[in-house]
């Protein structure tokens, strides 16, 4: 609508020309909303309620009489209620654009009253107490004029004479100092952690020389044993055939061992057993013969003998069966030459060597006489009472 205005937010819109006044004031503020704006007879105009800055640089007295130069930054704005609007207002309408300059002669006024009544070390220790008592001392005038002090900040002080840096030669001197002894303590520990870090890093290349030698090492040894592993191999092989050819010449040799065991040895053992064994049997035989000859021939003598004498006996006494007797008696050598004939052409086993030999031919002469005893004791009861024969070596 034409006759419709409304003010932006960071705005007031004065109208003036109407009769009724909500405010004690000659015109209507309007913030926040809209209103009709008759033409021609009502004026509607507008007033910034922005933020606005104003720079402060003024040269200073201090109570010690040293000049200095004080830079400062104070930040205001119109304030919001209709009484700061309107005395803004008559103020400073129409000349919003100098609002700055104006509020900073004013600061400025009140930062030279309240730096002449301090010292310089005060100024640069307390800078916020000054800019507090700069922002109370123009508070009255500040709200005579609508303004609303938001923050005002001393960012530079600057001494022309030189007592500021001779305060602070002091100060500087024994940081400097603190700085020179900071600085070698930190060339000196630079250095230390430099020569640490030198003897890492020469035992870190010694150690890498050392592994890198041993790698070269290991190389060299595994390109000689590669090298070597075809002779290595092949003398491998020649010795293992050489050790199976020595384990099958062992072999043979234990087998032609023991065909020559089966073959030849035994045999011959056997052999030489047998004709030892049958030299033996030689031996006793011969031995047996001989023996049974001797002993026959000794056992005929004696049968002879008592023969002879049985037979002038009975010839004496005119025994007719001991004439009988005395035949077979002279037929008993022929007997035991025959028997001994006999044993000499048999092959017969003699477990008790001489003693057997002996036994067996006493049985043959012992068989004959048994033959001789049996004629004796069949002849007359009457005859045997009158005489009897009496033969050596037989009760």
């Amino acid at each position: 609508m034409l006759f419709w205005q409304v003010p932006a937010p960071n705005e007031a819109m004065l109208i003036s020309g109407t009769k009724r006044q909500a405010q004690e004031t000659q015109f209507r503020i309007v913030t926040g909303h809209g209103s009709f704006v008759l033409p021609v007879k009502q004026k509607a105009r507008m007033l910034s309620l922005a933020l606005r800055e104003a720079e402060i640089a003024e040269d200073c007295v201090t109570q010690q009489g040293i000049r200095l130069s004080v830079r400062a930054v104070c930040v205001f704005k119109v304030g919001d209620d209709a009484v700061s609007i309107a005395n803004a207002a008559r103020r400073f309408l129409s000349e919003q654009d100098r609002m700055e300059e104006l509020v900073g002669r004013i600061f400025a006024g009140h930062l030279r009253s309240i730096v002449g009544g301090l010292t310089v070390e005060q100024i640069i220790r307390e800078r916020s107490r000054v800019a507090q008592e700069v922002m109370a001392g123009s508070h009255s005038e500040m709200e005579k004029l609508g303004i609303v002090v938001d923050a005002l900040q001393i960012q530079e002080i600057e001494d022309a004479t030189g007592y500021i840096n001779n305060l602070a030669a002091p100060h500087a001197a024994a940081v400097a100092s603190q700085a020179r002894i900071a600085q070698a303590r930190a060339d000196q520990e630079a250095s230390e952690r430099e020569q640490q870090a030198a003897a890492l890093k020469a035992e870190y290349e010694r150690d890498t020389a050392i592994k890198r030698a041993g790698f070269l090492a290991e190389t060299e040894q595994y390109n000689a044993r590669a090298a070597q592993a075809g002779p290595l191999a092949q003398a491998r092989a020649s010795h293992d055939v050489i050790e199976e050819q020595t384990a099958l010449a062992e072999r043979q040799a234990q087998l032609a061992a023991q065909r020559l065991e089966a073959e030849v040895r035994r045999p011959a053992d056997a052999e030489a057993y047998r004709q030892r064994t049958l030299a033996e049997a030689a031996r006793d035989q011969a031995k047996f013969a001989a023996d049974g000859s001797a002993y026959a021939e000794r056992t005929l003598a004696q049968a002879q003998a008592d023969a002879n004498t049985a037979r002038a006996l009975s010839l004496r006494d005119g025994n007719q069966e001991l004439i009988a007797a005395n035949r077979v008696v002279e037929n008993l050598p022929a007997l035991a030459d025959a028997a001994a004939r006999g044993m000499a052409g048999a092959r017969i086993t003699v477990l008790n060597g001489t003693d057997g030999v002996n036994s067996m031919a006493a049985g043959l002469v012992g068989q004959g006489l048994a033959i001789l005893d049996s004629l004796r004791n069949t002849k007359d009861p009457a005859v045997d009472g009158k005489r009897s024969l009496r033969v050596p070596g037989n009760p």
